[in-house]
């Protein structure tokens, strides 16, 4: 019975501080999910120009019409973390390093609209920990998963544990 006793409070203070972090990761997860429908945390997709392969404007011209915008958070080329391409709707998405923010571009016009939010790079980092810092990121939520995977497995032994013992002493009782 010690054993059993051990493990059931290992399973609690485990249970009490990764659920802390499930629920953080569970709430942003479905934040996530669903940031396309909610312009507060994803900015909606600007229509842009109907066009051919041949239309699309090259990537400097991209550059230059962001950084002609003269936002603060776009001044130079190194402010640029990435700039998504979505080939269907002939958009480039471009995002700073700087305030999780984006311009979107049509590759056709160039026409721009922004600066937006980007709440979902924010929800992202909460997500996966990062936003603590790479320790969290590479080392606690590993950690996290491997205590969940403990909680899953010893929650069911102290579920199955009364039963298997129930079931023992009474086929012990019968002959």
């Amino acid at each position: 019975m010690r054993v059993f006793r051990s493990i059931w409070l290992l399973h609690r203070w485990l249970g009490i501080t990764a659920g802390l972090v499930l629920l953080m990761t569970a709430t942003t997860g479905f934040l996530l999910l669903v940031k396309k429908d909610y312009a507060w945390i994803q900015p909606e997709t600007m229509k842009c120009a109907d066009g051919t392969l041949a239309d699309l404007q090259p990537m400097q011209k991209v550059y230059e019409a962001v950084l002609a915008l003269d936002l603060p958070q776009f001044q130079a080329e190194e402010d640029i973390a990435r700039i998504d391409f979505r080939p269907g709707k002939r958009l480039h998405k471009v995002i700073s390093r700087h305030d999780d923010c984006e311009v979107q571009v049509c590759a056709i016009t160039l026409r721009t609209s922004g600066p937006n939010v980007r709440r979902s790079d924010w929800l992202e980092r909460l997500h996966d920990g990062s936003w603590f810092g790479e320790f969290a990121h590479d080392r606690v939520m590993p950690f996290v998963a491997m205590i969940l995977l403990f909680l899953a497995a010893s929650g069911y032994v102290m579920w199955f544990y009364p039963k298997w013992k129930k079931m023992r002493k009474a086929s012990s009782t019968k002959a």
